[in-house]
């Protein structure tokens, strides 16, 4: 029998793959920015931004505890957890060590733009209190295809921000988006999301394939000059060029979403050509067998 969850959700309610087994603690509802053309996961009318209430949080963390639950990981929700102040964010940390001791890392979204209200002496004090790892949807590297997404972040904004949490022992996850600049943009956002991951060296690298579950247009109207979706062997073929232009020293990487043409998993470096020959294969593979079009294909 399933032990019931004290905590009031506010549906849907999202969370990065890794975090599968980790106890969610929804600090806030849906997201601060909001206006990325491309996300839908709080669009819905229940989604609109707000904190959630201090005293609410602390209680469901302090109700955990007397349920005698004991989880390692703990997940703060929804889209972007570090827009709170850091006396919030303290608040909440704090609870979470002193009611659940068994915790040994607490995770969250983070936009970039966040952090800018963060000192350096801030990130290391969330990351003595226990968050240690932040997820970055940097989406691309590449300046124009940010503007056209209206991602409200820059090459810029975007290396600082892993950089700074870095420095401060903070592990970081990037996620870039597989086809999100179409054909036209396609080589100049790989090429520049590999220089944003050189540039950083994030501890994690994920990508995931652009998808549209409630239809393109409002992402296509931010391209001027049209947006043309990349077919299986066109993303397959900006993989390669990603992958290949990457530098990186131990960056884990991971491309199987369930989005995803193509499974890829590895350490980036040393991993690198292994990877590329995958990428290969399947590109071989696919223009072979256009009847997978739409298809996964793993190895």
């Amino acid at each position: 029998m399933h032990q019931q969850l004290p905590m009031q959700y506010v549906e849907p309610l999202f969370r990065p793959p890794s975090e599968a087994r980790s106890l969610i603690f929804q600090v806030t509802n849906g997201c601060s920015w909001n206006r990325c053309t491309y996300c839908e996961m709080y669009t819905d009318p229940q989604k609109k931004f707000r904190p959630r209430v201090e005293a609410e949080v602390l209680s469901e963390i302090r109700a955990c505890a007397e349920q005698g639950l004991e989880p390692r990981r703990v997940f703060l929700a929804d889209g972007d957890a570090l827009v709170l102040s850091m006396r919030r964010l303290r608040a909440i940390l704090g609870e979470i060590r002193s009611a659940l001791p068994s915790v040994n890392r607490v995770s969250s979204y983070c936009l970039p733009s966040n952090l800018k209200r963060k000192s350096d002496e801030d990130l290391q004090e969330l990351e003595s209190l226990g968050l240690k790892i932040i997820y970055v949807g940097a989406e691309s590297g590449d300046d124009q295809v940010l503007r056209n997404i209206d991602k409200g972040e820059t090459y810029a904004t975007t290396a600082d921000a892993l950089i700074r949490a870095g420095a401060a022992g903070i592990k970081t996850s990037v996620m870039i988006l597989n086809g999100i600049g179409g054909r036209g943009l396609s080589r100049q956002h790989a090429l520049a999301s590999a220089r944003l991951v050189n540039d950083t060296q994030p501890d994690y690298l994920a990508t995931l394939v652009l998808t549209f579950y409630r239809g393109s247009d409002r992402f296509a109207a931010g391209f001027a000059d049209g947006f043309e979706e990349l077919d299986t062997v066109e993303l397959c073929e900006e993989m390669k060029t990603l992958i290949t232009a990457t530098e990186l020293q131990s960056t884990i990487f991971r491309s199987d979403h369930v989005s995803n043409h193509m499974v890829l998993r590895g350490v980036l470096g040393k991993d690198k050509q292994r990877l590329l020959s995958q990428i290969d294969q399947s590109i071989d593979y696919f223009k072979d067998h256009p009847e997978f079009e739409n298809g996964n294909f793993g190895y």
